[in-house]
């Protein structure tokens, strides 16, 4: 084993030694205001509806119902967040879903309000996990949020989900075109990573991203 090598497996254990400690539900927030004081790193998760997002962070977590998952897309309306370690080493922010049409206008409204403030005004708030369909690839409403970010100075990295719905070679096709979207963007992370909540692929290599970013 190379030294790089060695680093790599010590990183991926380091993480996976965190996420295996205690992780709670701490609250969801509808607005700024509800929020808990900023007093520790935030990594936030944020994606289309229906993109996987509360699969993803039991996996990543390790439990199977920390996050609700749901097939009605848009079911998360607010900021839900989970401290995790003991004492509190970050929390992870649950972020509405984007890009559902079928809701209310008023509703898509207040979501962006919440999402817009969130983004704009935690200092805290270390990296945001994009999440992309591995079937879809990028989408004009995943370009928009790019925006947004790069706007807000907000790294971020793009994270492919469900990529076990589609052929290996189909994904690293849209891993490469996903990273070459990413480069014209100047808050992104230059490395997408791909993942497959139900086979967990790429979730120790996630974990890691997590802590890397906090």
């Amino acid at each position: 084993m190379t030294p790089d090598q060695a680093e790599a497996a010590e990183r991926l254990e380091a993480a996976r030694k965190l996420f295996a400690g205690p992780i709670a539900f701490l609250k969801s927030a509808p607005g700024l205001q509800f929020l808990p004081d900023p007093d520790v790193p935030e990594v936030a998760f944020a994606g289309r509806s229906n993109v996987g997002k509360s699969s993803l962070l039991n996996a990543l977590t390790g439990r199977n119902s920390l996050a609700r998952t749901s097939n009605t897309p848009g079911r998360t309306q607010e900021l839900n967040l989970f401290d995790v370690g003991e004492p509190i080493v970050f929390r992870l922010v649950d972020m509405p879903g984007y890009g559902f049409a079928e809701a209310p206008k008023d509703i898509v409204r207040k979501w962006k309000h919440l999402v817009n403030d969130y983004l704009r005004g935690r200092a805290t708030l270390k990296r945001v996990l994009l999440l992309i369909d591995a079937r879809h690839g990028l989408k004009p409403v995943d370009g928009e949020i790019m925006e947004l970010l790069d706007k807000a100075a907000v790294s971020y990295q793009l994270v492919l989900t469900k990529g076990d719905k589609i052929k290996p070679t189909e994904l690293e096709a849209t891993r490469l075109k996903v990273a070459e979207g990413a480069r014209t963007h100047p808050a992104a992370y230059p490395e997408v990573l791909a993942t497959s909540a139900e086979k967990g692929t790429g979730i120790p290599e996630l974990r890691a991203a997590v802590v890397a970013a906090i």
